[in-house]
């Protein structure tokens, strides 16, 4: 039984749920909050759960197996550290850290740490993931060619009311940072490597500072491409994602925040492989969705050793495109990947008076 800390009751509380689908795994021992009303709140009356503002004692409670840090990005990397280096197994929200040169200093500190460390990136569990998975295995889909993702979300004042949301020096980034930075990671969770970028940012729906609307092209190291549509003011909130491979098209339909959560529209190219692919598709087991889905594989991983969890190595690429993402938009360039310390966005991508300087 793997003991958890969840530290912050916003997102937190997506988390909760999903651990306590887990009772064989995880058993949530603390909630810890600034706010401690809103975290009892959450809570709902559970008693088994205490809720506390005090972060260092969750630390260093020796009963406390695992910390999982849902607070805002520019508290990501001290909290992270802090609890690997007390000697616990780690799960953060993304993004994981705010740079290149951040995201070094946690691989120090994860190598220097008996704890496992996950990023958070849920969207690659379920049903329509468990079935691309399968059909990769049996060689039914040939080399991925082009996808197309949409973020098209409906953000108002009342999100940005919190006083950290669209802001440079806490949330840290915009709408390529916390919003599409889901589907970015299941792209390259399929097609790979991103070798190159090419982007255009601009701030159109709301008075923020940081971006919501992108259009970005992404081109990968097997030489597939793909686009990305990305926007804060669409009516409603629906995410598209369609991968087209040598062999077969996958689309998804529209769920807004867990796109892998419902079977996906598969089709052969060639007819004569459908029966195949239906086959296949027809005898996949019930999947395990989203969060409930990301913490049944860290667990997995923790007591049995690596299969399909998260990595570290998965939250630094992710940090990555998003370094060359900002440097392509800000630079009108192609911007050529992997990315090292000489990158001019190494040190991170927020505004040059508040970036640290290139060592």
């Amino acid at each position: 039984m793997i003991r958890v800390a969840i530290i912050g009751a916003g997102i937190g509380a997506e988390h909760l749920a999903a651990y306590r689908a887990l009772p064989g795994h995880y058993r949530v021992t603390h909630l810890v909050d600034l706010d401690t009303v809103r975290a009892a709140a959450v809570l709902a009356g559970d008693t088994t759960i205490t809720v506390t503002d005090d972060l260092a004692a969750a630390l260093t409670d020796p009963a406390i197996d695992l910390i999982d840090v849902c607070l805002p990005p520019h508290l990501h990397l001290e909290v992270s550290v802090a609890a690997l280096q007390a000697g616990k197994h780690v799960v953060c929200e993304k993004p994981m850290v705010r740079s290149l040169a951040e995201a070094d200093q946690l691989a120090d500190a994860i190598a220097a740490a008996p704890g496992a460390f996950a990023p958070v990136f849920q969207y690659r569990y379920g049903p329509a993931t468990d079935a691309l998975d399968a059909l990769i295995a049996a060689g039914l889909t040939g080399k991925p060619e082009v996808a197309s993702l949409e973020t098209h979300w409906d953000r108002d004042a009342a999100y940005y009311a919190n006083g950290w949301r669209g802001t440079w020096a806490r949330e840290s980034g915009g709408a390529v940072l916390g919003h599409a930075i889901h589907n970015h990671d299941l792209v390259c969770r399929y097609f790979g490597p991103v070798a190159s970028v090419q982007a255009d940012l601009a701030t159109r729906i709301n008075p923020i500072e940081t971006e919501d609307c992108a259009a970005i092209l992404m081109r990968f190291e097997n030489g597939a491409l793909a686009t990305s549509s990305v926007t804060l003011g669409a009516a409603g909130n629906t995410s598209r994602i369609r991968f087209v491979f040598e062999k077969l098209t996958a689309t998804s339909g529209t769920a807004p925040y867990a796109p892998a959560s419902i079977p996906w529209t598969i089709l052969a190219r060639d007819p004569g492989d459908q029966p195949r692919i239906d086959a296949i598709l027809n005898e996949l087991p019930t999947a395990k969705t989203g969060f409930e889905g990301f913490f049944f594989a860290l667990a997995v991983a923790i007591i049995d050793g690596p299969g399909r969890e998260v990595t570290f190595a998965d939250g630094r690429a992710s940090i990555e495109l998003v370094t060359a993402i900002y440097d392509a938009a800000r630079s009108g360039r192609r911007v050529a990947l992997p990315l090292g310390p000489s990158a001019p966005l190494y040190t991170g991508w927020l505004p040059e008076p508040m970036r640290p300087p290139n060592t």
